[in-house]
Order: C-alpha cells, then structure tokens, then sequence
C-alpha cells in the first residue's frame, strides 16, 4: 500500500507540471450563476501595459537597478513541512491543494509558535546596504492572510496572534529610515485564504453569514493598505501581488490609496489593470532581448522564496553579478530575494553569496547603477554590456583563455580601452577586424567573478546588433532570435517544482520543410563543432545546414527535458554574413522543440 501511495503521488505531481500553467482558480459570475474559471500564470499577473513613469517616483528604482525582496511569514515557521511531510516548491503556497493543502483554521494555529526572537532590524538593512542594493520590499501580508504588521482591522497579525507580539515592520521600516535604505511593502491583494470573502478564502464569516470578495476588500485589504502607507515612513513602492479577475475598481482605489498618503511611491504593475507604474516580468525571468520601458525581473537566491528547510540550492556571487549585469544590460531593475528562518536569521549562505556579490558592485558601480542597457540589445558569448553615456561596460563571464575578445559590429571610435586590475587601470590594444573589435587581454583575468573592459568612445555608441559567431567561445544562438518557416515559434512556461517557473522560446511544429534559422556574422572561418538543445520523444532526425551549400544530418535521442545534443561538425567557408538553418528531418514533429543551437570552434592546426 505504501509503495502504491509513493506512485500516485508520483504520477499526480507528474499531471500537475503539466497543467501547471492554469493550476489557478477563481470564481467568475456568469449569466447562469458561478463558473470556475482556470487562469494562467501570466493571467493571474494581471494586464500590466503601464505608461511611462512620473519623473517625481521611482529614483532608486531607476537609477539603482538592484534591490532586495524579502519572504518571511508564518510558511517560514514551518520550512515546507507539515506533519511530519516535506513539501517540494514554494512554501508560501503551502495551503494550496496542490502542496500540503492545509485547512485555514489549522493553518492560523502556526501562528502560535512563530517567535522570531533572533530578529534583527538593522541586520538585515546592512546586508542588503553591504550587497550593493537600494531598497528593500518585504512580505507585509502574503496570500495565507497573516500580517507581518500592527494592524487594527484583523487579529491574525504578528503582535496580536503570535508570542512575538512586536511589529516587525516597524523595526525594519525605522532601520532602513537609519541607514538610508528605500523601503516597501509586497502586499497580497487579492488572495487571502484565511480572511472570508478574500479570493480562496472562506465563504461565510465566523457568524456562518455568507460574505463577498466585496467584504473583504471593504473590510481588510483597503484599510490595511491604508495602514501600511500612513503608518511607516516614506515608502519606495507597493508591490501588489496576483491580481487574476480582480475588478478594476478595487485596484483604482488602491492606487489611489498609495498615490493620496505615498505620493512618491511606485506601484507594481502586478496591481493589475495597467494601473501600476511599471512592468514585473514571470518570476526568475532574465529575458534574452532589451526591454523597453520601466521593468523589473524578480529572482530568488535559491529555489524557493519563502525559507525551506531542504533547499541548499544556491546562486553563487558570480551567478548573482551575472544575473544582475544581464538584467541591467536588458534595460531592467533586478529584485533578488532571500527567505529568513521562522526564528528571524537570515541562512548564511544568502548572507555570504549577496556580501561577496557587493564587494565586487563596490569596485564596479558603473556597471550597475545608473547604467543603461546594452546597444547590442543581447547578451554575447563572453558576457554583457552595460553603458553610460559614451562609455560601455563590458562585463566577462566566461574569460578567453587565448586572452581574444571580440565584440562585433561596433561602429563608433574608442578613444579607449582599459582594464581594472590590483595594478591599477591598464590600457589594452584593440584592432578592428573586418567589422569586429578585437581587444587583447592580459595573460590572467585581473578578477575570479567578473572582469570589467571599459571602453571610452568619442560618440554615442553605434552597433549594428547581429548575432556574432564568436571565433573563441562557443556561441549559443536561442530560438527567441531565430525565424520560423514552416513552423512555430512562442513561449512555453512549466514548473520544475510547484510554484518555480521556468520560461523559453521554442520552435516547434515543424512541417514537412519547416525550418529554424538565424542570420549570423562570422570573423573566422571554418570548423565549428554543432550541438542542438531541444526536447521530444524518441529518436530524431535534425539538419544543418549554411547558405554556402554546407550540410549535415545526424539521428540523436531525445526527453521531455532540454539538454544539448552534439550534430557535428559544420564548415562557414569564408567570413561575413550567413544565415544558418536548422530542419527536423524525421521523429515525432508534435513532441520536438527546439530551444538553441551552440557553435564551438573546432581548434585545428
């Protein structure tokens, strides 16, 4: 019996990755009365086609592209376990049926023993003053309901429900008012599934009387909104969380709540509507092209965002940088976030990833703040580029180890290349190559993160942006950059563990000639070793092939999951411009997907 419990349990989470998409449902009255209408992850994110930002809001949020999100509530007491099970994926959704499922009145009973006596205000605004960041959002009310504040309106709250009996907003709003620290709110407007009448709440209130979405807004959301901007000092923003089929005149007055008593405070565009003053992107979502507009990608430091007692799943402070140079690169604001324990500690591990990450953003700070996105609109095969005013910033992950880097169609003048090392800046030999900066790097990458070039123009930068087949690191083409003929292309989205998304463009539904193809600008010709990363099923057959007659077909098995699969070798016979194109040939064309293609130079005497 138990091994038959362990496969359908099995079986179930292996059904719900793949409804995970539309795992969210909430009531929508019909003419004929209630219907239950599945929304998807975008869907519950809400319309967020904001307009462009009034100049008196959103300073640190513009000029200071980095910042800190905070989970921590009544989840973090029980670490993704309850009764005795260990629950996989994000543990603020512990009550959702799809996780523990954990009735609201035993869930309200947590609060009895969350004591964050290890809670220190300044502490945390230090850490995220030392990591570099600007300003600070924390979880003030997420969807089980429970304030993290002093609030008169329900009882379910840190001073009232639990032995702690402090307001733990307070502290932290008075710390970072210390150390000139920005300072907000996350706070769940429409869910709430503790409080009647809140979105997956209870229907009837504790007289048995049938309450509405309307009583609760009325009730709690509206005048703890109130609260939280009348209450703690000049906030940076609220950050409104799941809107789904929010009505639009709950979220106006909202808005109008935040703009009467914050007047310089933004607001997510997760408000919904349209109504906030800027974009957040899917969660953990680093896109691949720039942006345009005022946006936000909101990442978490290991999987999950609330803590969880298993999840040792780091990003190092070099995945860190990286994430934030490439968001910034793109045109955005990077939000991290870390989940302290139920007693109030913060894991040492984010502690020593984000400080680490600092110091580098402290020898660096053009880089990051300030910065502006990359005119090559799309990272590079070595790294990314950041730019203010004439000056671009090269940021290189992956260090050349022939000391070779190449940047492709940078049209304007360099009046000067440099390099920070312990020595001080050195200035570095460029040639230009056929279109191409070439740079000559020392022997030793000056840092064991990331190396910054900085290079001084006597312009404003001009690039053509064109996918360079880099001669020296391996070029990975995604299929966001690529055209489909006779197939498609879109965006998929699924969960590795309930609650962590994943997001790609892929091309799929090849036909008969379908093809994927990108235009690319090669320096070096030659051999280049070809792999291809797609999903499917079974065995499949995929073409290669360039615009100069070269060709290659090889048969490679495949799964449900993306890995690099290796094709071959391909030759580019000569220098310049091409078009590259890849073809399924034979297999399952309605399970094959196609995410990239990566070219490696073939080193040969």
């Amino acid at each position: 019996m138990k091994h038959l419990k362990q496969t359908f349990f099995k079986i179930s989470i292996i059904l719900f990755l793949f409804l995970a998409p539309n795992f969210y449902a909430q009531e929508k009255k019909t003419n004929s009365g209630k219907e239950k209408k599945e929304l998807g992850m975008n869907e519950m994110w809400g319309s967020q086609k904001v307009k462009s930002n009034n100049s008196l809001r959103g300073k640190n949020f513009i000029d200071g592209n980095y910042a800190m999100f905070i989970h921590w509530g009544l989840y973090s007491q029980l670490a993704n376990k309850w009764k005795g099970k260990t629950y996989y994926g994000i543990g603020e959704w512990l009550m959702h049926k799809d996780l523990a499922g954990v009735p609201a009145d035993e869930y309200m009973e947590v609060a009895k023993d969350f004591n964050p006596t290890k809670f220190d205000a300044d502490a945390f605004v230090s850490l995220a003053k030392n990591a570099g960041m600007k300003y600070i959002i924390i979880t003030s009310k997420h969807h089980d309901g429970f304030a993290m504040f002093d609030t008169k309106v329900s009882d379910f709250n840190v001073v009232k429900a639990t032995p702690y009996g402090k307001d733990l907003m307070k502290q932290l709003a008075e710390a970072c008012k210390k150390q000139e620290m920005g300072f907000g709110f996350y706070y769940s407007h429409n869910q709430d599934w503790t409080e009647p009448g809140g979105n997956g709440g209870p229907k009837t209130n504790a007289k048995g009387e049938a309450v509405t979405f309307d009583d609760y807004f009325k009730n709690k959301c509206l005048p703890q909104v109130i609260e939280l901007t009348k209450n703690y000092g000049d906030i940076e923003l609220i950050w409104f969380d799941t809107p789904g089929n929010m009505p639009k005149k709950y979220v106006e007055e909202l808005v109008q709540v935040v703009r009467k008593y914050q007047p310089k405070a933004l607001v997510s565009g997760r408000a919904g509507h349209g109504l906030g003053d800027y974009t957040t992107l899917g969660d953990m979502e680093i896109p691949n092209k720039n942006h345009e507009g005022l946006w936000e990608t909101v990442d978490v430091i290991n999987d999950s965002w609330g803590y969880a007692w298993y999840d040792q799943n780091w990003k190092t402070p070099k995945d860190i940088l990286e994430r934030l140079i490439s968001t910034v690169a793109r045109g955005g604001t990077y939000m991290v976030n870390i989940g302290p324990k139920g007693d109030g500690t913060i894991p040492i591990q984010s502690t020593k990833a984000l400080l680490n990450a600092g110091k580098w953003i402290k020898k660096y700070p053009n880089v990051v703040y300030g910065a502006e996105a990359s005119p090559w609109k799309h990272k590079l095969p070595w790294g990314d580029v950041t730019k203010k005013g004439n000056s671009l910033y090269l940021s290189i992950y992956k260090w050349p180890i022939d000391g070779e880097l190449y940047l492709p169609g940078l049209q304007s003048n360099i009046e000067s290349c440099t390099i920070q090392t312990k020595k001080g800046n050195i200035a570095l030999k460029v040639q230009k190559i056929n279109g191409w900066t070439k740079i000559n790097l020392p022997s030793n990458r000056p840092e064991k993160l990331v190396s910054v070039v900085t290079l001084k123009l006597n312009e404003p930068p001009k690039v053509i942006s064109t996918l360079g087949i880099d001669p020296v690191i391996e070029t990975e083409l995604l299929a966001e950059f690529a055209t489909a003929s006779d197939a498609k292309k879109d965006h998929k989205y699924w969960m590795e563990k309930f609650g962590e998304w994943k997001a790609t463009a892929h091309i799929h539904s090849f036909k008969e000639y379908g093809k994927a193809y990108w235009k690319v600008d090669v320096l070096k010709p030659g051999y280049y070793q070809v792999e291809l990363d797609y999903a499917g099923e079974g065995r499949l057959v995929w073409s290669v092939e360039t615009d100069d007659n070269e060709q290659m077909q090889n048969q490679q098995n495949s799964s449900q999951i993306y890995a690099y699969h290796s094709i071959g070798w391909l030759k580019f016979k000569k220098s310049g411009k091409h078009k590259i194109a890849v073809s399924l040939v034979e297999g399952n064309a309605e399970k094959a997907s196609l995410r990239a293609i990566k070219l490696i130079p073939v080193v040969l005497d």
